[in-house]
């Protein structure tokens, strides 16, 4: 027997639930890295604060936390179908996948700063919004947050290092 999530005038199976969650998550990856070629290279080019992570561990550290991104928002889709938590799920994922053409397409480290200060605020809504509903969404997103707080004093480092 397959679980099914109640959406709209049918239903869908929890695993197509996932696949979808991992879709969106793997594709503000993938359109965050579209068209900006060489970033290990720019990132190794600008001044940086002595606490700056070798740009090769972003990679790993970020397939991992969008492995949990995906998850959470999944839970409580499992839970709720689509709803209100899930509009903040969404703009905060937008926000995640264009950080990457501001900072390294446009080189606009003080646009990428507003950008990452207000994905910021949006990672924890959501983790606050999906907390009623599943402490287990939540509770996936506080890594995530943690390394956007990082993200975001890098970045701030950064564009005050590179006038």
């Amino acid at each position: 027997m397959t679980s099914h999530v109640a959406h709209g005038n049918g239903s869908v199976p929890t695993w197509l639930g996932l696949a979808g969650f991992s879709a969106a998550a793997a594709g503000a990856a993938l359109l965050g890295g579209l068209g900006v070629a060489g970033t290990p290279a720019e990132y190794q080019s600008l001044d940086q604060p002595s606490w700056a992570p070798p740009s090769w561990l972003f990679g790993p550290v970020w397939t991992v936390l969008y492995v949990m991104i995906a998850v959470s928002g999944w839970l409580v889709w499992r839970r709720t179908g689509w709803s209100p938590a899930l509009n903040w799920y969404a703009a905060q994922l937008v926000l995640n996948a264009i950080w990457t053409p501001i900072f390294f397409g446009f080189g606009q480290y003080g646009l990428a700063l507003l950008d990452i200060v207000v994905l910021w605020v949006l990672i924890g809504v959501t983790a606050w919004k999906f907390r009623p509903t599943s402490r287990a969404a939540a509770g996936l997103l506080l890594p995530y947050w943690a390394w956007v707080t990082f993200a975001t004093a890098l970045n701030a480092a950064i564009w005050l290092m590179n006038q």
